[in-house]
């Protein structure tokens, strides 16, 4: 299953729109805040499709019999781009519990790379519903590895792959490795790749633009 919201004019284009956009990008805080707004939006339509319940409320005046998740998801992020999405998934989904996945390209003289991952936090994942978020899905290496990694600590009941900008290549390698029952949510779709892996038009290099420049690997 894959959900592109883009298919449906939306603030979420808006926004979208000023993170790709090169004039835009230097300002740090509205890059990141868009990000986490994109988060906002994408948490409330998965929680159009998680599990609800009824249950009796008290109001000062009676009984209201509502609906209510069932369940909190996990949600994890992988570090450390992944971090203003997940802050507005958290927004969200304030009562869930989060994980927190340190995966990043390390890079060869030679111009390739493999991806290793260093660090992983995590509560017990035994049928729970797991809800990953990474801004940029773009060869989808990354993501299987740490679906691999996180299925350590119990299997998800469902997963769902939370990103900004997808890559075509990389949606089909994840439903190729990690199976078709992962759900995956991007607010747009990009067909191109470069050699080194990077998305195009994409929007650049998403960590940089929230955190600033780092050392390469």
């Amino acid at each position: 299953m894959v959900v592109n919201l883009s298919e449906r004019h939306s603030l979420i284009t808006n926004w979208l729109g000023e993170i790709r956009d090169i004039s835009v990008q230097n300002d740090r805080m509205r890059f990141r805040k868009n990000l986490e707004r994109i988060g906002e939006v994408m948490a409330y339509e998965i929680s159009r499709e998680l599990p609800w319940v009824e249950k009796d409320i008290q109001t000062p005046l009676g009984i209201h019999t509502g609906k209510v998740l069932k369940e909190q998801p996990v949600l994890a992020t992988i570090l450390r781009a992944g971090l203003p999405l997940h802050t507005g998934m958290l927004n969200f989904f304030d009562k869930a519990d989060n994980a927190f996945i340190s995966a990043y390209r390390k890079h060869h003289r030679d111009g390739t790379f493999e991806i290793e991952l260093d660090y992983v936090s995590c509560p017990s994942l035994e049928n729970r519903i797991l809800i990953i978020c990474d801004p940029m899905l773009a060869t989808g290496a990354s993501m299987v590895k740490t679906i691999e990694k996180i299925k350590d600590e119990g299997t998800p009941s469902v997963i769902y792959v939370a990103s900004v900008i997808a890559c075509t290549e990389g949606i089909e390698y994840i439903r190729r490795e990690a199976g078709d029952d992962v759900r995956i949510w991007c607010a747009d779709i990009d067909d191109e790749l470069t050699a080194k892996g990077y998305i195009v038009p994409g929007l650049g290099d998403a960590g940089d633009l929230a955190y600033g420049t780092k050392t390469q690997n």
